[in-house]
């Protein structure tokens, strides 16, 4: 009995530690994040901190693929157990006006079920040639599901060639579950391949890739806190 008092006892500790770790992972979020709340206020006020459509960075291979902030990046954590899988580009608009272009040359999938996400597949990484790649696409639909993906590509279509900057729809606030939005934005990221010729499911982190070289920007959470990603010289502080 006393050894299960104490269990209970250590496990109740431990929980208190985890969440109170987790608040003050709250309380002290990146720098960044001052700045997302910041322009979702007031986006004109602070349009130097946007990227836009077909910007390249320097020799980087993929080309922007919207206009907005980049808001969340790769490994942000917003949850306990979550690090975010891609990057989140918010335009500042509201739903179903802010065009999204495709990054990169590929082959465009869009399964039966999807709303309001595209994947690309990539038949050679331009940074590892011979690996194959994904570039996935999503929120590009009302909150209540409803579709902003171009009518050229309805649900069913498979391996459909894309050339970077092929318009692919606009940026939404659909969540999965309708009647129960998120922000307007773009989510964007780089799955990896099965090996088999599929993509793996990208809901994992470890399921994709760092997309900073792709872009030539700071886009993982480990190595920038404090910098808002843009595409020139010196980024914003």
């Amino acid at each position: 009995m006393k050894m299960f008092k104490t269990a209970l006892i250590l496990l109740a500790v431990g929980l208190v530690g985890l969440i109170g770790f987790y608040f003050l992972r709250i309380a002290f979020r990146p720098a960044r994040y001052l700045k997302f709340f910041e322009w979702m206020r007031d986006p004109q006020a602070h349009a130097d901190w946007a990227i836009h459509t077909g910007e390249r960075c320097g020799d980087a291979p993929f080309v922007m693929p919207t206009d907005g902030l980049v808001g969340f990046i790769w490994g942000d954590s917003f949850k306990i157990g979550h690090r975010h899988q891609g990057i989140d580009i918010f335009a500042g608009t509201e739903a179903g006006l802010t065009p999204v272009y495709a990054a990169y040359d590929g082959y465009l999938t869009r399964e039966k079920d999807w709303k309001s996400s595209l994947i690309i597949r990539i038949p050679s990484d331009p940074l590892q040639p011979g690996r194959q790649i994904w570039t996935y696409y999503t929120h590009m639909a009302d909150k209540d599901g409803n579709s902003f993906i171009s009518e050229a590509f309805p649900p069913d279509t498979h391996e459909v060639f894309v050339e970077a900057g092929t318009l692919l729809g606009y940026q939404g606030d659909f969540s999965g579950t309708p009647n129960n939005p998120v922000g307007v934005h773009l989510h964007f990221s780089v799955v990896k391949d099965d090996g088999s010729g599929k993509y793996l499911n990208e809901l994992d982190i470890d399921n994709t890739l760092d997309p900073s070289p792709y872009f030539g920007l700071p886009l993982n959470s480990k190595s920038n806190t404090d910098t808002v990603p843009v595409c020139r010289e010196s980024a914003i502080p």
